[in-house]
This record gives structure tokens, sequence and C-alpha cells, in this order.
């Protein structure tokens, strides 16, 4: 792994704090992006961040997602045999509390990018976290899983308790409030640890998101194939128990790493900024904006108005936003006294915001992709209960079945990083041989594929129902390819909605960026839920069962599959327009213009 490579030459070091300023210039150069170690200071290159800080980043978000899994991947088994509620209304369950997680990274990102800064609030929420999975343990241990071992698709479970229920439904959002706050932050952190202005160290960040997913499948590896199967057969508390016990250790190897982490100081709050912005523009909606953009309004000096920011270029689009940024004789006048920026904006606080409105496009249409993705935890495994589960006297956990989504994922990485993208950069002579936008168009086209695969399983899975109250007689190993092609779409789309993202926020919003990518999952889950509830809805009137009733035998959800198939197939020649337009941040460094991203 790259670790090993980028540390092997760094100096021998010191004890931490025996070096003055000088000597640190003097021994090892400083970062050139602005970080700066825990002090405050400009951080050093060889006593700071690196794969150092970033391989305990990983580990710790590898335990992190463990424990994740360890609730998400069979909550929807728990919540059917254990809480006892039916197929539909589990899935929906899962599904909004999925998306709460992810709707919760916006306010992680937020409290990031303007207070807190990304260290505390990756520790905050991590705390937040664990004292979600240590009561979800004793609620469980406690209250709903009565009798013992109950739960296990054999031993019926007492009906559940009002206080256990309750309970069970604040631990789980506070999981949920925890996990969800620290993920854009993580990401972000982690990326943070390598300066961009460094050739080597860029090369290195750009990596860093590929291994950053490895570790989320690495760590949930464990979940979807040891946890699992405890869980399904009714030892739900030591699963629960297990999965409190990684997340407190994640939070400890994280706390151990503080001496070495690089920092970005928090920019203060986006939305006063990004509101500035629409106010000064509409108090001059009768200004001219000037076709030289050198007439508009920056400040002078390399760095920018917005703390902890690098100066960006001006572009051509949504022009009416320049207005901000267009100087008069009163500004001129209020300038010179004190800097309003309700009046006039820099032209990087307007970049700013127009980045934000142009990547916007991109992720209304990553949601659907989040869609298919969140069948994977819902409908994926109702679908895999109702096969046959059985290899000799061993009997398979339909959960467990996302192993091979995991699998393909890693596979994927691999033939992703070390096959694919040297192959395409030899052709298109470009270093990351295709751009993210690029690979984000074919994550799509690979999730229909995986929808088609899934309806053209449960086709057959219908086909070998002989008795109608009992599972199917096809093996669900039939899953496999529609797993598989999940985790091959995931490689390309999230990976590459993480570096996207990541590199196209500014610096101001960089958490907010990452927080994006969430944030698709999220909205992913409710317009899943709705998606069900018009199907159940309209499909299950005259006497109908419906599409997805209780009992999918006597049901049609290879027709929900195909739905989705022809959603994705609109959506993709949506993204194609949105990809097309799309232009990217250019920032103002010192040796001029530097593109982040090339577009599709």
């Amino acid at each position: 792994m790259a670790s090993s490579d980028s540390t092997s030459t760094l100096p021998k070091e010191k004890p931490f704090g025996n070096y003055s300023d000088h000597e640190d210039r003097m021994i090892s150069p400083i970062t050139e992006d602005g970080s700066v170690d825990r002090m405050g200071k400009p951080a050093v290159k060889a006593r700071t961040g690196n794969w150092t800080s970033a391989v305990l980043l990983l580990v710790n978000y590898g335990l992190v997602t463990l424990a994740f899994f360890g609730v998400g991947v069979n909550l929807v088994l728990f919540l059917t045999r254990v809480l006892q509620q039916d197929n539909a209304e589990a899935a929906n369950n899962v599904s909004k509390w999925t998306g709460t997680v992810y709707i919760f990274s916006l306010i992680g990102a937020f409290m990031s990018d303007s207070y807190w800064g990304r260290y505390l609030t990756c520790s905050v929420f991590q705390m937040i976290y664990v004292m979600g999975l240590m009561l979800l343990s004793l609620a469980s241990w406690l209250f709903l899983v009565k009798p013992s071992g109950c739960g296990d698709g054999e031993l019926q479970c007492d009906p559940p308790s009002t206080l256990g229920t309750v309970l069970f439904y604040i631990s789980i959002y506070f999981i949920a409030f925890g996990n969800g706050g620290y993920q854009p932050s993580i990401a972000t952190f982690g990326s943070d640890q390598f300066d961009e202005m460094d050739p080597v160290e860029r090369h290195s960040k750009i990596a860093f998101f590929s291994y950053f997913y490895l570790a989320l499948n690495v760590g949930s590896l464990f979940s979807n194939s040891i946890l699992v199967y405890y869980e399904d057969s009714g030892k739900w508390a030591l699963g629960f128990w297990t999965s409190a016990g990684a997340a407190a250790a994640a939070l400890v190897l994280f706390l151990v790493g503080t001496r070495r982490y690089r920092h970005f100081n928090p920019s203060g709050n986006p939305l006063r900024r990004i509101i500035q912005v629409f106010v000064a523009a509409a108090r001059k909606w009768t200004v001219e904006v000037p076709g030289n953009s050198d007439m508009l309004y920056e400040v002078q000096g390399k760095e920018s108005a917005i703390v902890g920011s690098r100066k960006i270029l001006h572009s051509e689009d949504f022009r009416f936003l320049d207005k901000a940024a267009v100087p008069t004789g009163e500004d001129m006048h209020v300038q010179a006294i004190k800097n309003d920026p309700w009046k006039l904006c820099t032209v990087t606080q307007v970049e700013e915001v127009k980045c934000v409105m142009k990547m916007l496009p991109i992720w209304l249409c990553t949601i659907i992709y989040s869609v298919v993705f969140t069948q994977m935890a819902s409908i994926f495994v109702e679908q895999g209960a109702t096969m046959n589960t059985n290899v000799a006297a061993f009997r398979i956990p339909a959960a467990s079945m996302s192993v091979f989504d995991i699998l393909s994922v890693i596979i994927f990485i691999g033939i992703y990083r070390n096959l694919l993208i040297p192959a395409m950069a030899r052709i298109s002579k470009k270093p990351k041989g295709i751009s993210e936008l690029q690979r984000m168009g074919v994550g799509l086209v690979i999730g229909m594929l995986a929808m088609i695969v899934a309806g053209v399983v449960e086709v057959e899975r219908l086909k070998r129902v002989v008795v109608p109250d009992e599972p199917s007689e096809l093996s669900i190993f039939w899953q496999i390819p529609q797993y598989a092609l999940i985790g091959a779409s995931e490689v390309f789309m999230y990976v590459g909605q993480l570096e996207f993202f990541n590199g196209q926020a500014p610096d101001g919003i960089k958490s907010f960026g990452s927080s994006l990518c969430m944030a698709s999952i999220s909205l992913g889950n409710y317009v899943s839920i709705m998606l069900v509830n018009i199907v159940t809805s309209v499909t299950s009137k005259r006497n109908s069962p419906g599409w997805i009733p209780r009992n999918l035998n006597s049901g049609h959800l290879d027709r929900f599959y195909f739905l989705l198939a022809a959603l994705t197939l609109i959506d993709f020649m949506a993204y194609l327009v949105c990809a097309k337009w799309y232009r990217c941040i250019k920032l103002d460094n010192d040796d001029g213009r530097q593109t982040l991203v090339t577009a599709l």
C-alpha cells in the first residue's frame, strides 16, 4: 500500500515539540496549501499528515463502518422478527433510518466548515455514535430479545414492550446522528493530510478516496459475514455489543493520532456568505456587469477574504451573480471604512456560490442511483429470505449475501486503480485516465444493469415456488450477480462522487462537498420510500396483493426492479446533459490557473 512508500523516505523524527519554527523550516519544508498543525502553526511535512495520519484515519473509518453495518445490514430482519413489522413497513423504516443517517451529514459538514473544524467534529460525533450503540445493545439485551435467542426465523419473540421500542428508536437515531455527522468530516479530514500543491502528495490525495471506500467495505466485511450470522441466529445483543466495542476502539485510535494531524481553520458560516452574494446582487440588479472580469472586486494578496480559502478565478457561468462583485463609487467609499459584503462581495465569494449552483444538477442526477443502491439493504434481503438458503446442513442468512457486494468492491477497486486507470491514461494521455464525471456515468449504467439482473432473478424465483407460503426452490446464490454489479457500480459512482465533490468544492466548504455524496444516499432512501408507497398503493387495488406484499410469492417484485431500471435510464440521459454543461472550478495559484477536475 502507498503508505509504506510515502513514509519510508521521511527523515528520522525528534520528539514532538522539540523543534523551533526556524528549525522546522531548515529541516523540512512546510505545506503550501494552508494547512496547520494542532498548535495553529504551518504544518511541517515531515512531522504531520501524509500516509502516516491517513492510514490511521482509514483504520478508524473501517472500525466505524464495521460497527455501523453490524446494525444496519440486518436491521430489516430485526424489525420483522423482533419488532414484528411487515415487509413493506420494515423496508420503509430502514430507508427512513438510512436516509436520516446521511441527512445528518449536512449538519456535520456545516459544523466542520463553519465553526468546529474537522478534527473536533469527528471527535464529538464519534462520542455520540458510541453512546447510541451502547444504548441499542442495552435495549435489545434487557427489553426486546425475549426470550433469549428469539428472532432467528424460528423462535418467535414476545411482543415488544413500549419502553423497549422507545429506547430502540432513540438509540438508532443517536447512531444515525453520530455516524451521519462524522462521515463527511472524516472523508475531508483524511484528504487534508495531503498537500495538493505538492505533486507527489496530490497523487496520494487522489488515491486516498479509493482506499477510503475500500476501508468502508473491508470494515463492513466482518459485519456482513460474521456478525450477520450471529444476529440471524438470534444472538442480536452479542452483535450489537460487538459493534459498540468496535466504535469505541475507533474513537480511541482516532485520538491517538491527534499530534500528527494536519488541520484547516474553519471558514465561518457559508450560508451567510451565500446569502450575502444574492443580497448584494439584488441591490445592484440594474448595474451592468463589465466585460473585463479584472474590473470586478477582489482583495489584494495571495489569500482571499474567506479565512483559510484560496482565491477562485472568475467564471462566465451565472453572470447575474457577478453584479455582487461590481464596485460602485458608494461601495469603494464604504470599503475604505469597513468591509461590507452585504453590498460588495469579492470574486472568490461569488464564485463559491457559483460552484455550489453548478454542482447541484450533477448531485440531483445521483439520487436515482442511490435509490438503486438502497435496495441492497432492504428489498434484496427480503427477496433472499424467500429463496432456498440451505447449503447442506448450513443456512445462509439472507443479509450475508451483501458479502458479494463487498468482495466485488474490493476486487473492482484493485482493477480500477491498477489496470483501468493506467490503461485509460495511456489512451487518453491524461493522468486520471477518465474523469470523475465519466466514472459516475459508468456507475449509473452498471446500476441499471444490476436492477435488470435482479428482476430476471425474481422472475426465475417465482417460477420455482412450489408451496405458496414457503420459500422458492431457487438457490439464494442466484443473487450473486446483482450484488456483484452493485459493488462494481459503487466503485465508479461513489468513489467518483467523493473525488468530484471534494475536488470541486471551494476550500471554505470542503466538508459540504463530501456531504453531498452522503446527502444523495439520504434522498435516495426517501425517494425509495416514496416509490414503495406509490407502487404498493397503485398495485394493491381490487383485491390484488400488489407488487411488494408481505408474502413475496404472491407479488411481482420483478416489475419493481424493472421500474427502477427504467428510471435509471431516464436519469442517465439527464445526467449526460448536466455533465456536458458542467465547467470546473479554477483556483488562483502562484503559477496561474489550475483545473482540478476534467469535465465529461
